[in-house]
């Protein structure tokens, strides 16, 4: 049995953050963050929603597409800025959907998130042997763990959800294959190092600011172009395509200029790139499937179009997915 996305969902809160209230913040001339990073907004959620709230807005529109709710047969959430450190997000998610007491669990691979969560989905649907579904969620909300005074982290990161259903399609469609790393050596690239076991929330360590969202650009950039190119190649070939094979590829929106990075890295001419990082900045795992959303409704996907998703996320990890729109 074959596994597609059947319906997308995204959800993008209200406030929109230019620009020129960064460069207030982090004391840094908007045309810097315009040409270093290509973004010239993000959207930042009400202090009163939480990372399940924005999960919520952006999967509860799909269950429409199905005739029961009862169809549902697993919740992934991918975020790595959860509610609390426990229970998962996704139980907070199915609460609020008032879905049965299927397997609800989070995912953390930072902004891979989204691909981790749909290839462990995937093969949970593959190994259930029925014809339920799953409804795998990207959602995160950076805006509470920024340090607003570091230029080359706030002007990156925004709030956001996307969600897909994923389900049973015919055999030739939907999901060919997956690739999935991940590198510890270089998990100091991207880190909140306070609030776990290691270093505990104290009122030093929040003096500190280590509460707070750090990331090595530079390092960052460095380990993506090297490694999801090969997440994309591995995937490409379990899938049996070529770089040519591929109508359109949805990248993780680390930055415009990330994503053109990797376009020129794999071959991948602008006209197949989809992009959202000018206008919702780096949404981290909400990246893609928003992404998705916001080109299909742009110019939907076509039956049997072949479709690359990859990432780069803390970790560090890197990830690939290959489908067939059903």
């Amino acid at each position: 049995m074959s596994f597609g996305v059947i319906a997308l969902g995204d959800y993008v809160p209200e406030r929109v953050v230019a620009n020129d209230e960064i460069s207030r913040w982090a004391d840094a001339d908007p045309s810097w963050i315009s040409s270093r990073t290509g973004i010239e907004e993000r959207h930042y959620a009400e202090p009163e929603l939480a990372t399940s709230d924005l999960a919520v807005k952006a999967a509860k529109p799909l269950l429409a597409a199905l005739s029961s709710p009862e169809e549902v047969g697993a919740i992934v959430v991918a975020t790595s800025t959860p509610d609390q450190p426990q229970p998962a997000t996704a139980s907070f998610v199915q609460e609020q959907l008032e879905l049965a007491t299927v397997p609800a669990f989070d995912v953390n691979a930072v902004c891979s998130g989204f691909l981790y969560a749909l290839t462990v989905a995937e093969g949970l649907l593959s190994t259930a042997e029925s014809d339920k579904c799953a409804l795998v969620i990207g959602a995160d909300k950076y805006s509470t763990i920024m340090d607003r005074h570091d230029r080359k982290t706030v002007s990156l990161f925004g709030d956001g959800a996307g969600a897909v259903l994923l389900a049973p399609v015919p055999d030739g469609f939907g999901v060919q294959s997956s690739s999935l790393l991940a590198d510890g050596r270089a998990s100091s690239f991207v880190r909140v190092e306070a609030g776990g076991s290691r270093v505990p929330l104290t009122p030093e360590a929040r003096r500190q600011g280590r509460h707070l969202f750090r990331m090595d650009g530079r390092s960052v950039k460095d380990w993506g172009l090297q490694f999801v190119p090969k997440a994309v190649h591995q995937a490409l070939d379990k899938a049996g395509w070529t770089v040519d094979d591929i109508d359109r590829a949805v990248f993780h929106q680390g930055n415009t200029r990330l994503v053109q990075a990797l376009g020129d890295a794999l071959g991948i001419d602008s006209d197949r790139l989809a992009l959202t990082a000018p206008v919702l900045g780096n949404t981290a795992a909400a990246s893609i499937p928003l992404t998705m959303a916001h080109e299909h409704r742009r110019r939907p996907f076509r039956r049997g179009e072949r479709i690359l998703l990859a990432s780069v996320g803390g970790g560090m990890t890197a990830a690939a997915v290959t489908l067939v729109w059903h």
